[in-house]
């Protein structure tokens, strides 16, 4: 199955055939890069064994690399119907590993893809990828069996995931991320590395769900509203944003601001305050 896909025709040259180009409108940064996109597939844990979830493949540049590291089943969500002379190819290439879902992943039931316990692994659009996670992180907390998630992001959104209590890019994604999961920055990408290339340089995340955190959170709808709300004015002291709350049951004074509270400490805030 993998040999089929490596003899395949290089990704600028299978675009070329089916007159392919990136779109603004989806936020299309295509890696034409083998060396990174293997990287990439790689980094997926227990790839030879857990079917992976991809976001956005394009020209199947990434699609390709995570064949070729071993998942035995993908499943890649595809808004741009263009692409499709492309991943037939590709699918017809895998030995019926791959499969092609055309649509907006935003929109997506993924409890009906067909896979119970998966990884995500993508390249992702920088316009939607914040809201994407959010998403997924909503799906942890509900239950579902996501193993890992391997992400290509924006470096600055990238840093703000991973960020600590004090950093300066610790904010709301920060908190939420920390939540339910470990997260790190596996490496940095260069802006050279896509087509076309886009003004900020990149970086892929991995986030691993941790399966203690997701046991104590309770509610992250509660918990995203009351970092939506201190965060919205994260340069104020927080009995300035919230002065109705008694901020001395909490082991806190009210002159905090919100970058000096752990996500435990707002985990504890969002069981008790209604907003």
């Amino acid at each position: 199955m993998t040999d089929m896909v490596g003899n395949l025709p290089p990704v600028s040259e299978m675009m070329r055939d089916a007159g392919l180009e990136p779109k603004k409108q989806f936020g299309q940064n295509f890696l034409f890069d083998l060396n990174l996109t293997g990287r990439i597939a790689r980094s997926v844990p227990d790839i030879a064994t857990t079917p992976v979830v991809e976001v956005g493949p394009g020209p199947a540049g990434l699609t390709r690399a995570i064949l070729s590291a071993g998942a035995p089943r993908v499943i890649a969500i595809e808004k741009d119907p263009a692409t499709a002379p492309i991943l037939s190819r590709v699918a017809d290439s895998a030995g019926g590993r791959l499969t092609v879902v055309y649509g907006d992943a935003l929109k997506t039931d993924f409890a009906s893809l067909g896979v119970d316990e998966y990884a995500i692994c993508a390249n992702l659009p920088y316009n939607v990828g914040t809201e994407l996670l959010i998403g997924w992180l909503h799906m942890i907390a509900a239950g579902a069996k996501i193993k890992s998630m391997t992400l290509m992001f924006q470096r600055e959104v990238a840093q703000r995931i991973v960020a600590s209590t004090g950093d300066g890019q610790y904010g709301r994604l920060g908190v939420l991320t920390a939540a339910l999961c470990d997260a790190r920055i596996l490496f940095d990408v260069p802006n050279t590395a896509f087509v076309p290339r886009p003004k900020v340089q990149s970086a892929v995340v991995q986030i691993i769900p941790n399966a203690e955190k997701v046991k104590a959170v309770k509610d992250l709808s509660a918990l995203e509203k009351i970092t939506a709300r201190l965060f919205g004015q994260r340069r104020k002291m927080i009995r300035g944003i919230m002065p109705g709350v008694c901020w001395g049951d909490f082991g806190l004074t009210g002159t905090e601001r919100a970058e000096q509270l752990s996500p435990e400490k707002f985990m504890e805030l969002a069981e008790s305050i209604v907003l």
